[in-house]
């Protein structure tokens, strides 16, 4: 822990090094010093950087850094460089790289311009990309990566260690080595571990492990980064229907999955994406954010057209509109409780047909045991501030309302929007704040038209 503080303190002050002869305009001092950091940390200076700035600093990353660092940057910015660049530079600059990383980049692209990319690469590249291209991105064939090493059953440790020290270096990752059969098909793995202390003697077939798992090609990636994560894999085989070994899946994959997952969770809560460029110029910034405020402002008029058909009410009654907004504010945040509960669950694979009709029952339950508890003081306080009795029953009464409105739309939103092909996490704050605040002003004011 303490290492992994001073290296981002370290981090830190290379950065702002970095800032200060920038703003000095020593180019040629920015490039030794940008170029002497990990691409990772270019990647990140590069993401920090106005965007005038990150095209100047672009134009000094060494070539051969290039697809390094393009592998590091969010979507957002991947799309900006790689929409300046011809087919030929983009095959180029991604020379070297993994076949899944490629793939991600190359999704950033028209798929004229994949395919005039494709033309300009060797011939085992261009297969091999294609074959992870083929498959959906958002599943295990959008993550696998074809570089793996397999022997046979028949074959001795002995012959198995001297396959291993013809190479210069085995794949990234590699904690098993796949053993199949002469038609491809996955029979079982050779965990390394096993393999360094095993009699060199031994067969493949009488150490190797046949209880492996084995990831099916077209399980969603959510699937996958689940079964990582309850399983502790650091990579897992990927095969098609037939049991074919088409690659594997590591672990910094999954890692990028289980970010982006939760980056989508809290951005998509603002109606933002997860890629998003910090640094974006204004008008593309503008343009992004337009959509949901305009999907806000018609919903804030749903809302006020309520408030609205109760004007009388609240001209006899003014206390009414201090109180009102209370309603629904308490409704909205009890709702997101919910709404970020169900979202997270879904997401981890928690909830299925036989488990959330109770956890709805649930969140109903927690929701009345806090109705009845923040009414009654709601109740005390209004009744009192007011000299209103009447006003009391009224704004307790609403809050309860509300506040099982709120639970139950939190609870079901998820569930419907996603049966509905709509994200959740996008679309379910909008939703659930409509409602929240339609019931909430309904039930206050309607209350309040009843009893007064």
């Amino acid at each position: 822990m303490l290492e992994s503080s001073e290296t981002s303190i370290q981090t830190q002050e290379q950065l702002q090094e970095l800032s200060t002869a920038l703003e000095g305009g020593s180019f040629v001092r920015v490039r030794r010093m940008l170029n002497s950091l990990p691409a990772a940390t270019i990647a990140h200076f590069l993401e920090s950087s106005p965007h005038k700035a990150r095209d100047v600093l672009w134009q000094l990353v060494e070539k051969d850094n290039e697809g390094e660092v393009l592998n590091y940057l969010n979507e957002d910015i991947q799309a900006d460089i790689l929409g300046k660049l011809s087919p030929e530079e983009v095959a180029s600059m991604t020379e070297g790289l993994e076949t899944d990383d490629l793939a991600d980049i190359l999704q950033q692209l028209p798929e004229q311009v994949i395919y005039q990319v494709l033309l300009a690469m060797d011939e085992q590249d261009r297969n091999r990309l294609e074959a992870v291209l083929s498959y959906p991105e958002d599943s295990a064939g959008g993550l696998l990566n074809t570089d793996t090493i397999t022997v046979r059953r028949s074959h001795t440790l002995d012959v198995v260690l001297r396959y291993l020290r013809r190479h210069d270096e085995i794949p990234h990752m590699t904690d098993n080595i796949l053993v199949v059969n002469r038609q491809d098909r996955l029979i079982g793995v050779l965990p390394l571990r096993t393999l360094l202390v095993s009699d060199p003697n031994a067969t493949v077939d009488e150490v190797m492990v046949t209880d492996y798992n084995a990831i099916p090609v077209d399980m969603s990636e959510h699937e996958v980064a689940q079964l990582f994560e309850r399983l502790d894999l650091v990579s897992a085989p990927v095969v098609n229907e037939d049991g074919k070994l088409l690659g594997r899946i590591t672990i910094d994959d999954v890692v990028d999955v289980i970010r982006d997952d939760a980056e989508h969770s809290f951005m998509g809560m603002a109606g933002l994406d997860e890629e998003a460029d910090t640094f974006a110029p204004v008008f593309k910034t503008s343009r992004r954010r337009a959509l949901w405020l305009g999907i806000n402002l018609i919903t804030a008029f749903i809302a006020a057209t309520v408030i609205s058909s109760f004007s009388e009410t609240i001209d006899q009654v003014v206390a009414l509109a201090v109180l009102m907004t209370i309603v629904a504010s308490m409704g909205g945040v009890a709702g997101n409780q919910t709404l970020t509960l169900m979202i997270r669950s879904m997401a981890l694979g928690q909830i299925g047909k036989t488990n959330a009709s109770w956890l709805m029952y649930r969140e109903l339950k927690v929701a009345l045991i806090n109705g009845i508890l923040w009414a009654v003081v709601a109740a005390v306080v209004a009744a009192w501030w007011f000299s209103d009795l009447t006003l009391g029953y009224i704004f307790a009464g609403a809050m309860i309302i509300n506040l099982l409105t709120a639970a139950l739309a939190g609870a079901f939103l998820p569930m419907m929007l996603k049966s509905l092909k709509i994200d959740p996490a996008l679309a379910g704050g909008v939703a659930l704040t409509t409602i929240t605040d339609v019931v909430g002003f309904l039930s206050f004011l309607g209350l309040a038209a009843w009893l007064y």
